[in-house]
This record gives structure tokens, C-alpha cells and sequence, in this order.
């Protein structure tokens, strides 16, 4: 029993082994394997480890063998959860994620480099970009998601503490630190941040809060509220910058270099309608919210609300006001 025991520990140790310190480029010889078994007090010997690997390839796992006279063969694992062009995406959006602190961003960046073993390890992190981003101070925000998915999962309310920050930036409770009771539907990552979507019995519709901003979260005993329905996909394109308002069906008239951001926004079902060569006109359900007009009014002459008009003259009226803080006298 004791000799089965240790056969099935060596086949594991040779294959994390493998997947740690070899790859296409990089091939691990037998002597080397050998060596850091006996390092793990796992004895072994070349036609052990020769045998091991073949019941390793019979059970699918792929591993490559190079031989050449009078040399000991050479080993390597090829097959990855993650090529090397995905984890450095993964490691781009950590880097560039505002809603997770400095040192959780770099915990989590070592955590993804080693996915990619110890060869490409160093590389993946030597070539990343330090983005210029103002990162959250929320060590909490790990066990904050954790608590929310798994009362999602449960389908039971969360509680939570909200908080925003004094120019000291000093941390202050609002509803004098009452604490906020929701229904949680989902999280969306949403420009650089993340919130929760969910169902607040205090106001009409969907509430938004960023992850970032709660503290003392808990998962309460009570259920969901039963009568939730919400297309989270549908709610996030018609969102902008998670700031809720009316949802309100706009023509715009816009230039087709616009396209790009337009698809990136309200994905590509929605339709176009040329007017002449240079631009086309089209309909898109948006909250109404002063981050739309904002948003409007980015691309200048390049974007224009046609209708409905009474939204039109809010977008009017929003530009007055702003043009008027700044043609005042000091």
C-alpha cells in the first residue's frame, strides 16, 4: 500500500514538475527531473521516471520527449490552461483595474505569471505596463466579491456599509452608517471599476454601488426578493458610467468615424441609416443622466441628439449652464 501511495505522489510531483519549469522552448532532462524529485525526498530512478511518463501520455497529458544517443532524454509539457498572449491580457486588466488595490494587484499579477511557468514567469512581468492608475484602498475587495457571488448564489440579501471619501480622504458612512439591506443581482466591471447591481427597497428600479466603496459586508438570512427580472447585459449598454436615470429611446445623427465607439458602446445590433457620405443616423434606448450628456457632448460636432426634443433641450440646457460657470465673473 505504502509503495502505491508513493507511485501516485511521484506521478503528481513529475507533472507539476513539468508544468512548472518546462515548455516548448525550455525541455527538462531526465537527470534534472530525477534531481528535484530526490530534493523532495521522492526517490526515483531513470526507468522509473521513463515508465512514469509514458502512464503520464497514456492518461492524455501530452508530454513531449526528445531523444538523442549516448544523452538522457529530455522532457516537456506543452499543454497549458493559458498560451501566453491570454495571460497577458489577464495581467493587462489587472494592472490597468482601478478597484484593486497595489498590493492585491501585485499578488494577483504573480499569481497569473506563474500559470505561464517559471521560464515565461519573469518575462510576462518584466514587459508589463505600469499604467498611471489611481488604484483603490480597499484591502477588503476580495472578500467583498466573494460574499456578494455567494449570496447570489444563494439567492439571499447582502448587507453592507457605503462609504465616500472627505478631501482628508478619510473614509465617511453615509446614512450615518446605517447599514444598506439589497437584493444582489450581479457585479458589472464597468470603466475601470466594480459595482453591484441590485434591488434596493428604498428606491424604484435597479440601485448601482461600487465594490470598492462597501465595507462590512455580510450575507442576511432573508431571500431575495422574488419578482426580480433584469437582462444585466441588455442594463449595462444602456447604462452610462453606472449612473441611473430615466431609459429613454434617442435618435442621434452622428459622423461615421464615430462607428468604432458607437459598436464599442451599444454593441452591433444596432442599426445604421446613411444620410449622405460622411454621415448616418441611428436609435439606441439610454438612461438619461448628466454622465450621458457628458458623453454626448465628447465628440463634439460629431454627435448630435435628434429626438425625442424634450431631450434634446435638457442636452441644451446642460451645455448652457456648464457655459455659464465659466463665463462668470470672478
Amino acid at each position: 500500500m505504502k509503495q502505491e501511495k508513493t507511485c501516485k505522489v511521484r506521478l503528481i510531483k513529475i507533472l507539476e514538475i513539468l508544468r512548472q519549469d518546462s515548455d516548448g522552448d525550455n525541455y527538462l532532462d531526465s537527470t534534472e527531473i530525477i534531481r528535484k524529485l530526490n530534493n523532495m525526498g521522492i526517490e526515483c530512478q531513470m526507468r522509473t521516471l521513463f515508465d512514469d511518463i509514458q502512464v503520464l501520455n497514456d492518461y492524455g497529458y501530452e508530454i513531449l520527449c526528445e531523444k538523442e544517443a549516448g544523452k538522457p532524454n529530455r522532457y516537456c509539457i506543452e499543454d497549458r490552461s493559458f498560451d501566453v498572449s491570454e495571460l497577458r491580457i489577464l495581467l493587462d486588466a489587472v494592472q490597468a483595474s482601478s478597484c484593486i488595490t497595489e498590493a492585491k494587484t501585485e499578488q494577483l499579477i504573480d499569481k497569473i505569471a506563474d500559470l505561464g511557468g517559471s521560464h515565461r514567469k519573469e518575462l510576462l512581468k518584466s514587459n508589463i505596463v505600469r499604467f498611471n492608475t489611481t488604484k483603490s484602498t480597499n484591502e477588503s475587495i476580495f472578500y467583498i466579491i466573494y460574499e456578494i457571488n455567494n449570496a447570489i448564489e444563494n439567492k439571499q440579501k447582502i448587507s453592507f456599509n457605503y462609504f465616500d471619501y472627505n478631501e482628508k480622504h478619510e473614509r465617511k458612512l453615509r446614512r450615518d452608517g446605517e447599514r444598506y439591506i439589497v437584493s444582489p443581482i450581479a457585479t458589472i466591471f464597468s470603466d475601470d471599476n466594480y459595482y453591484l447591481v441590485c434591488f434596493d427597497g428604498r428606491h424604484e428600479g435597479v440601485a448601482h454601488y461600487r465594490i470598492d466603496r462597501m465595507e462590512n459586508v455580510r450575507t442576511e438570512i432573508e431571500p431575495i426578493d422574488k419578482n426580480i427580472k433584469i437582462d444585466v447585459r441588455k442594463h449595462k449598454q444602456e447604462v452610462f458610467g453606472m449612473f441611473k436615470g430615466e431609459e429613454v429611446e434617442v435618435k442621434f445623427k452622428a459622423n461615421q468615424t464615430l462607428l468604432d465607439h458607437l459598436f464599442d458602446k451599444f454593441g452591433d445590433k444596432v442599426k445604421f441609416n446613411r444620410i449622405n457620405d460622411e454621415e448616418l443616423v441611428f436609435s439606441a434606448k439610454v438612461q438619461i443622466s448628466p454622465m450621458f450628456f457628458g458623453w454626448c457632448c465628447s465628440f463634439g460636432n460629431k454627435l448630435q441628439v435628434l429626438e425625442p426634443i424634450e431631450i434634446r433641450e435638457q442636452l441644451i440646457d446642460s451645455i448652457n449652464n456648464l457655459s455659464k460657470i465659466y463665463k462668470e465673473e470672478k
